[in-house]
């Protein structure tokens, strides 16, 4: 597994898990350094640049590459490959962590927190659930002092995603009333097999979202071209007739043309990759890939629902904060609102708008026990899309506090 850790300002130990994909998209090619990071490779991959919005001014980071075979990571247990699914997923992560805190005590006793976004919101609540679990020994020498959770637009239960998706392209005019009214008419989305009219009426949606970018459906379409980045959604949409839930389509979570293709062009740079000590042994199949493809065909998409994980560790007293660019059509705000609401959790404090720089930042809900936050304009990467709002987002989640309500 890859790790970075970095920044040390607070007391808190900040996690952040970035897989930002169906999954298979690697967190430091993502979060670390397109994203939150404080270096971030620049435009066409000509270097580094600071980044003066990185999340490290509020903790530390630690970046970790999963599943195994994201990024520059590798097994050499070749069957982990074709047992990828989350149960496997969430064991690995935390075998990783504890012995990372065991290579790295000084971080042990400081509060420690778990990030991520898209197909994390399976990911990060499990192996959240993990932590707690094995946390019930507190004398044990693997006790974390884990804090809580917080994701973005996250994956997070398939009923209400799957009809969340449908509901916003049709409401933010991407197709017509009439597929709209095929989808209400022809799609169950309770079921793990859609129909085939269902397909064809969703396939319609895909189809208008290859013409836009479905992550930041109102910023303009990167147009270098056909990036290596580009083509693993159009295998995405290949191997769709050989996932487990029949035809489904699941396009990558999380993709941006062009700070991929960054991304991409950079890791793949020999001196690069030897600054980073990595693929010494030249363990990579091909080249480093920003997201890959290999995985998401492999991948066993067993779990529905993460929904009872978020009313088990609400009900253990553990901080939980939802967060939602309003731009994203991939895992819109539509679908997240119908998840939270499902919790049936009694509400603290009413939807509301939250400041920032004297504007209308999102609008946020507070529930007794779960905070769930928009970010408005933002897409599916809201430190990419909106740096400032986000910076200002993690702060207000570690420190516990309430977001803005005033001007």
């Amino acid at each position: 597994i890859i790790r970075l850790l970095l920044g040390v300002k607070n007391k808190q130990l900040f996690c952040s898990l970035h897989m930002h994909a169906g999954p298979g998209c690697s967190s430091v090619g993502y979060g670390a350094a397109s994203e939150l990071g404080p270096l971030t490779v620049s435009r066409f991959a000509a270097g580094l640049e600071f980044n003066k919005f990185a999340w490290n001014k509020e903790a530390n980071l630690l970046f970790v590459e999963s599943p195994v075979g994201v990024g520059f990571s590798y097994t050499n247990t070749s069957s982990d490959l074709t047992n990828l699914n989350d149960d496997f997923v969430a064991e690995d992560t935390y075998n990783f962590l504890i012995n990372w805190f065991k290579r790295f005590p000084q971080y042990k006793d400081q509060e420690f927190y778990i990030s991520g976004e898209s197909y994390a919101g399976h990911y990060v609540p499990q192996l959240a659930d993990l932590v707690y679990e094995r946390n019930k020994d507190k004398k044990a020498n693997t006790y974390i002092n884990f804090k809580g959770f917080i994701v973005g637009n996250p994956l997070t239960d398939d009923y209400y995603d799957s009809k969340g998706l449908a509901e916003y392209a049709w409401s933010h005019a991407v197709v017509s009333d009439e597929v709209y009214d095929r989808i209400k008419k022809d799609c169950d989305f309770r079921a793990s097999n859609w129909t085939d009219d269902c397909n064809k009426a969703m396939n319609t949606i895909y189809g208008q979202y290859q013409l836009i970018d479905i992550y930041n459906i109102y910023a303009p379409k990167c147009n270098l071209g056909q990036t290596s980045a580009a083509s693993v959604v159009d295998k995405a949409l290949e191997y769709s007739d050989h996932e487990p839930f029949r035809r489904r389509i699941r396009l990558f979570s999380g993709y941006d043309e062009c700070y991929s293709s960054y991304a991409q062009e950079y890791f793949n740079k020999a001196d690069v990759q030897r600054a980073l000590h990595a693929n010494v042994n030249g363990m990579l199949p091909g080249k480093w890939q920003v997201c890959s493809d290999s995985i998401l065909k492999s991948y066993n998409f067993s779990v529905l629902s993460i929904l009872p994980i978020y009313s088990k560790l609400i009900k253990a007293g553990l901080r939980v904060w939802l967060y939602s660019g309003d731009a994203d059509g991939r895992v819109p705000v539509i679908g997240s609102r119908y998840c939270v609401e499902a919790l049936g959790l009694p509400i603290k404090s009413q939807w509301q708008p939250w400041y920032l720089n004297k504007q209308v930042a999102g609008r946020f809900v507070e529930y007794h026990g779960m905070t769930m936050v928009t970010i408005r304009g933002a897409g599916h990467l809201v430190p990419l899309n909106k740096p400032t709002e986000g910076i200002a987002l993690i702060d207000t989640f570690l420190l516990g506090k309430q977001l803005p309500t005033h001007r």
